[in-house]
């Protein structure tokens, strides 16, 4: 059977930074809970930062992967360099996911982490730009593949091919 990384946040565990949750009633997630094979996580709990925590973004909504390599770095709204523990973060979901054989996560859209499609701009006014978050480019760069809580349907798919 195989186990699904997913967002903690998506499981109702209110780690996100406002210390909300943003629970998820998908289906697929509740079934999938049922049969013991979500493996919940939050790469920035998990990397040291707080709950709450001022909120963070990928400066220039440079992505993930720019993160990984160096070249940007993830700001908070007090102008902390978070990059350190983001990155801490991402690791650690990788190892995670490695140790329990995981090949599919579902992450929460939208978060410097675990956006899949979009993130940020960095800017703090709202606006996203397409991009991934820098746990979901770590585990994509390893093989894991990354889908956002609005394509759970796609991952279930996804993991048919896996199991058969």
């Amino acid at each position: 059977m195989e186990r699904i990384l997913v967002s903690a946040c998506l499981m109702g565990r209110r780690v996100r930074y406002d210390g909300g949750a943003k629970t998820s009633s998908d289906a697929w997630l509740a079934g999938w809970r049922k049969e013991g094979r979500l493996v919940p996580f939050c790469p920035e709990v998990e990397g040291g930062l707080p709950i709450p925590r001022p909120a963070a973004e990928i400066e220039g909504g440079a992505g993930g992967a720019a993160v990984l390599s160096g070249a940007a770095r993830v700001l908070a709204t007090d102008g902390s360099d978070v990059t350190a523990e983001f990155l801490a973060g991402a690791r650690s979901a990788l190892a995670v996911a490695q140790a329990a054989g995981i090949r599919v996560a579902v992450l929460k859209e939208g978060s410097p982490s675990c956006g899949v499609l979009s993130i940020y701009d960095g800017t703090f006014r709202g606006h996203r730009t397409p991009g991934q978050g820098v746990t979901t480019a770590l585990l994509e760069m390893n093989g894991i593949r990354v889908f956002s809580e609005e394509h759970v349907a796609e991952a279930a798919e996804y993991l048919r091919t896996l199991e058969t």
